[in-house]
């Protein structure tokens, strides 16, 4: 193969091997693991519950022991898109982007619920309650609409790369 063809082929190589999860930072790669795990033990809770035992859940600001009460089931709904978003993201697949954003755009306004309207229905005052989950989720949302137009536009599976001239 003469140094012009070789240059070609790695240049197709190159352009045409694109990973998807290549667009995702380094701290978003370790909450998808984090949220495929949790979600794991969705089905954990569910036998708990069913055997009317306490369950500790908790997320954004929402907690509670028992997994079959309304908050309960909110949150193992939560974890579960969460394990489904991060599930979408690891294995690059087309949809899991726009999943992504309804993710972070959700867990945000639950956080302001939590914040700014959940103390007026707990103890009738209003109390600050600042959440430490928007210090990740609103870099969240502004990084998978920033990759969403990337993300779209590459192929995650392999491509067949025809093999060299010689």
């Amino acid at each position: 193969m003469t140094p012009d063809q070789e240059q070609l082929y790695t240049t197709y190589i190159d352009q045409n091997l694109f990973r998807r999860r290549k667009l995702l930072p380094v701290w978003i790669k370790i909450f998808l693991w984090i949220f495929l795990v949790m979600s794991a033990f969705i089905p954990y809770c569910i036998i708990v519950g069913l055997l009317g035992m306490d369950a500790n859940l908790g997320l954004y600001g929402l907690e509670t022991l028992e997994p079959f009460s309304m908050i309960g089931i909110a949150l193992m709904i939560l974890f579960l898109l969460k394990g489904i978003v991060a599930f979408g993201l690891w294995w690059e697949k087309e949809w899991a982007v726009n999943l992504a954003i309804i993710d972070a755009i959700l867990g945000i306004v639950i956080c302001g619920y939590v914040m700014l309207i959940m103390p007026f229905l707990n103890d009738g005052g209003f109390t600050l309650n600042l959440r430490l989950e928007l210090v990740a989720l609103i870099p969240y949302l502004i990084k998978m609409q920033n990759i969403k137009d990337r993300w779209m536009q590459s192929e995650s599976d392999s491509i067949a790369i025809p093999p060299p001239v010689s």
